[in-house]
């Protein structure tokens, strides 16, 4: 049985999706940076790096700019892209209900 990722990036509206929850991420962050900014420097680092390539692959998903093979297939595509904005989107929104 395909997982959930896997499911969602065979949609036809699936980079429409990416390029909306990468927009909706980065306006909230951009609305509210102390989100990231007032963690320790150890948990901060790696949570900006997480949301720059899960930011990253989401516009890229959305733009349709995803190579077909390669490397970078594998790290801007699907289903690692879904995986990323889905583990940075639980990240912020926990941050923003309950920890900011």
């Amino acid at each position: 049985m395909p997982s959930f990722a896997t499911r969602l990036a065979g949609l036809p509206q699936a980079p429409l999706v990416a390029m909306g929850i990468s927009t909706l991420l980065a306006l909230w962050l951009l609305w509210r940076p102390e989100l990231l900014s007032a963690l320790a420097m150890a948990w901060r680092l790696p949570l900006i790096v997480l949301g720059i390539w899960a930011l990253g692959a989401g516009f890229s998903l959305g733009a349709g700019l995803v190579p077909e093979r390669g490397p970078l297939r594998r790290l801007l595509g699907p289903p690692l892209c879904w995986w990323l904005l889905g583990g940075f989107s639980l990240v912020v929104l926990a941050r923003g209900l309950w920890g900011g």
